[in-house]
């Protein structure tokens, strides 16, 4: 792991740095890159998924530099993700071992399940039917963490975790897990700050990943919305500590002890997202962005899959 870095850790003991490289939105040919950029930078946590559609690029980078002896596996962190068409217990394994062949790994450190809603397998990434409707599966999550927990005892993944899931979800997956969940990921930043969600998942033991950390920029906004990185309170925050706005979001959640994955393919912001070692932000301003919460905050509300009967998002958190 690198110096600079901190640490969180697992139920099972194992360690995991607070800040890694999201890849999701990456194009396979800029990725490349901003992974061997951000090892060089001081970086050792990388979060892909299968359905980014660029794990082979991903393991390249990764491959090349441990080659150059600039870094060894064991020293980083490297998390996958289940997609939603292989949901199905005898279908887990497989579709790990299909990551790890791109990635040229032979473990990950961390698999999550995506989401918890199943889709139906043997149509694509996105199966829909002939209407443009979206095609569910009818495997329970309940399953699939069957699957995952096979997993680990493969030795394919060191730990699993859950992604997207709200709080009753994760409990289903508590009681009845062999092996407990790790860590959920899922969208966080001042205007949806996931409070509750953070403490349920503490009180049991779960770490938390924070995506979107910095307000998803690039999302269409609602009407008579501003992006997060220009709302007035929080360049207020970022001019006192002479910091960007990008690094007081970033650091925001780091003091809240939630793991954090910016994306970023460029190598000056790559950079500047890991330099927030240096300043603590006050009580009284962690509390005035904390203020910034919306009961609209949330920006990934995949609409296409609202009628699945394990749609997450019908629950308070």
């Amino acid at each position: 792991m690198s110096p600079q870095v901190p640490v969180v850790k697992f139920n099972n003991n194992l360690k995991f740095p607070i800040i890694g490289l999201g890849t999701w939105k990456s194009k396979p040919d800029e990725v490349y890159q901003a992974v061997k950029d951000a090892i060089d930078i001081g970086y050792r946590h990388f979060d892909c998924a299968y359905f980014y559609l660029n794990e082979k690029e991903v393991g390249i980078a990764i491959n090349d530099k441990i080659k150059e002896g600039a870094v060894k596996r064991e020293e980083l962190f490297i998390t996958t993700k289940l997609w939603n068409t292989d949901h199905r217990k005898e279908l887990v394994v497989p579709a790990l071992k299909r990551s790890l062949e791109l990635l040229n790994l032979e473990y990950v450190d961390l698999y999550l399940v995506h989401w918890p809603m199943a889709l139906k397998e043997g149509f694509g990434l996105s199966p829909k039917d002939e209407n443009g409707k979206t095609l569910f599966g009818d495997v329970s999550y309940i399953d699939t963490w069957k699957g995952m927990e096979d997993c680990v005892k493969l030795g394919l993944a060191k730990s699993i975790g859950l992604s997207n899931f709200n709080h009753k979800q994760i409990q289903k997956i508590i009681d009845i897990a062999e092996i407990k969940p790790v860590n959920n990921q899922f969208e966080c930043h001042p205007y949806f700050n996931q409070s509750k969600l953070i403490e349920f998942c503490f009180k049991h033991n779960i770490t938390v990943t924070a995506f979107g950390p910095l307000g998803l920029p690039y999302r269409p906004l609602r009407p008579g919305t501003t992006t997060l990185l220009e709302d007035p309170i929080l360049k207020n925050v970022s001019e006192k500590y002479k910091k960007s706005p990008a690094q007081i979001l970033i650091k925001y959640q780091i003091q809240r002890n939630v793991v954090v994955i910016p994306k970023s393919v460029t190598k000056s912001r790559i950079s500047s997202n890991i330099d927030i070692f240096d300043f603590t932000i006050s009580p009284g301003d962690m509390e005035l962005l904390n203020s910034l919460n919306k009961p609209d905050g949330r920006y990934i509300l995949l609409d296409d899959y609202k009628e699945h009967p394990d749609y997450p998002f019908n629950e308070e958190f």
